[in-house]
């Protein structure tokens, strides 16, 4: 039996002779795995259980997206192991809740493609979501909010664009759902990461336990999204309640890393506040930057004492942190290049090449796109990310652990919507934490990626359709007073429509089915669409032609 993208086939041969095996033997990566298809039948040979899954993986995907009764499996000989450590994704939960069984859909993605960690961003500003015993009120209240902000908040410009739905929002897994979510995820050797904020990103907190606070008041989950400058303090309380929540969130969950967040901690409150200024006398400290660092460390000592280590975003370096830290790079790659010379342990997740929150489309706020932060990260750009800095020596870049993609959710609501962003880009992502940079191509991927696609449309999985290539200045041949476009599809066996006034090509417009000239200087606009066999549309290819 074997499973791969959430299908089981159950595997017998039909050659007198001939076996499926699964073998262990001593291979150089833990891993790493060889698959051969022969006279003899098919063998996986791998040291364990990891490389036995992942040489699964790669035979289920040489077999037919669709179930049969029989299929004939090609004769290969594949040697194969991962470039990182570290092949990660990550998940907000915080800002939009999503169902134990879509968290346990999206593990499944993962390990389809040999991701092996998933990062489980389990609390923030706008909603707590994992049930601490001790603390009932931090999913009777924090885990709720009022309301949700409509639309685009960067784009608001006034107090009077802000509007709310007025609709009471928000959930929190009970530690039965992490248990069975955990236990899910090691059976396809996946390592979840669980995220908890600290000590910014934490008004949901003092929402509930407002003697967090450096400043008494009330509080409230927060219903917009950004940073907040309400953030814990770091008095001794804190620490109990922080000791009280880590030691049964790492009770939970048996991998090796606690995440602390770090990140967007303003120190307005703080320096405001007579218990953090006692704190920087009794330190030393003049800049209370400082603060974090210390507050950092007292955690990180925490975390060791239960057998875990700290892991935190770049902000973590700014304070100061102990040499076991590792540190997680999202503003570019700068902090990750300084934390790999320190000798720190690094995760590449810069913004500019793996938040898969990102936008799509090259038009900002596109209407044919749905509602998102914004940013532009296609396909190529995360695929020809190197998550080893040639800033680095070889010696330094054993310190980069590997990529992770993220996801966070202000804006998406959905499991089809986190699909829609997911894919077809974690496919990108896959190759860049399991092939060496060295040994990747843009153009060999695309028609591997091309595959992909009737196995996301048997799984139901909403993948965003790529638009047709070639409808663009640099494709453009302009002869005898035309533009000529060749136009191709990224999915097998779709169509390519087409319209030349302006309008959203559909099923009834004007079939792509040789070179397109159009005449120059008519100020035309050119649209394309794909439209998949399963009769999904991409969003329109378009170019103006003068």
């Amino acid at each position: 039996m074997l499973t791969g993208l959430g299908k089981t086939v159950t595997l017998t041969s039909t050659r007198a002779g001939a076996n499926i095996a699964l073998v262990t033997a001593a291979t150089p990566n833990a891993e790493g795995y060889q698959l051969t298809v022969d006279q003899q039948g098919i063998r996986i040979t791998a040291a364990g259980g990891p490389g036995l899954f992942y040489g699964a993986q790669t035979l289920v995907q040489l077999l037919p997206a669709k179930s049969a009764a029989t299929a004939a499996v090609p004769y290969v000989r594949i040697n194969d192991q991962p470039a990182f450590r570290w092949r990660g994704a990550m998940l907000d939960v915080s800002r939009h809740f999503f169902s134990v069984d879509f968290v346990k859909r999206y593990i499944d993605l993962l390990a389809a493609y040999k991701l092996n960690t998933f990062h489980w961003h389990l609390t923030d500003d706008q909603g707590w979501r994992i049930e601490i015993k001790k603390y009932p009120k931090l999913t009777q209240v924090s885990a709720f909010r009022k309301e949700t902000l409509i639309g685009a908040q960067q784009l608001f410009k006034t107090p009077a664009e802000f509007k709310y739905d007025a609709t009471p929002y928000g959930g929190f897994y009970t530690q039965d759902q992490i248990r069975d979510v955990v236990a899910y995820a090691q059976k396809r050797y996946v390592t979840i990461v669980p995220e908890i904020e600290m000590p910014g990103h934490s008004v949901a907190i003092l929402a509930a336990y407002p003697e967090l606070a450096c400043k008494p008041g009330t509080y409230e989950t927060w219903t917009m999204w950004g940073v907040n400058e309400d953030i814990v303090c770091p008095t001794e309380p804190t620490f109990r309640f922080f000791e009280d929540v880590l030691s049964e969130v790492t009770a939970l969950f048996p991998g090796p890393y606690v995440h602390i967040g770090g990140d967007e901690a303003p120190k307005t409150r703080w320096k405001e506040s007579a218990a953090v200024q006692e704190i920087m006398k009794k330190e030393g400290y003049t800049d209370v930057e400082k603060v974090q660092g210390w507050f950092n460390r007292r955690i990180e000592k925490f975390l060791e004492s239960k057998g875990k280590k700290l892991i935190g975003w770049d902000e973590i370096l700014e304070g100061g942190i102990a040499p076991s830290a590792t540190v997680m790079s999202w503003r570019g790659e700068k902090g990750g290049i300084e934390a790999a010379k320190m000798g720190h342990d690094v995760v590449m997740s810069p913004t500019t090449h793996l938040y898969i929150n990102y936008g799509q489309s090259k038009k900002p706020h596109s209407p044919f796109e749905p509602l998102m932060i914004g940013g532009y990260i296609p396909l190529d750009v995360i695929y020809n990310y190197n998550p080893l800095p040639a800033e680095l020596t070889p010696e330094q870049q054993k310190h980069v652990l590997g990529p992770q993609a993220n996801m966070w959710t202000e804006y998406i609501t959905t499991p089809a919507a986190a699909e829609y962003m997911l894919f077809p880009r974690l496919l990108a992502v896959s190759e860049v934490a399991w092939r060496p940079a060295a040994g990747k191509t843009y153009t060999e991927f695309l028609p591997r990626m091309g595959q992909q696609f009737a196995r996301l449309d048997a799984k139901k999985v909403y993948y965003r359709v790529p638009e047709p290539l070639g409808l663009d200045s640099a494709s453009v041949v302009r002869q005898n007073g035309k533009a000529v476009f060749t136009l191709r599809s990224l999915v097998p066996g779709a169509q390519i429509r087409y319209t030349l006034d302006g309008h959203l090509p559909d099923e009834t417009t004007e079939l792509y089915t040789k070179p397109l000239a159009v005449p120059l200087n008519k100020g035309l606009t050119v649209r394309a669409v794909t439209i998949t066999p399963s009769g999904r549309k991409s969003p329109p290819a378009e170019l103006l032609v003068n």
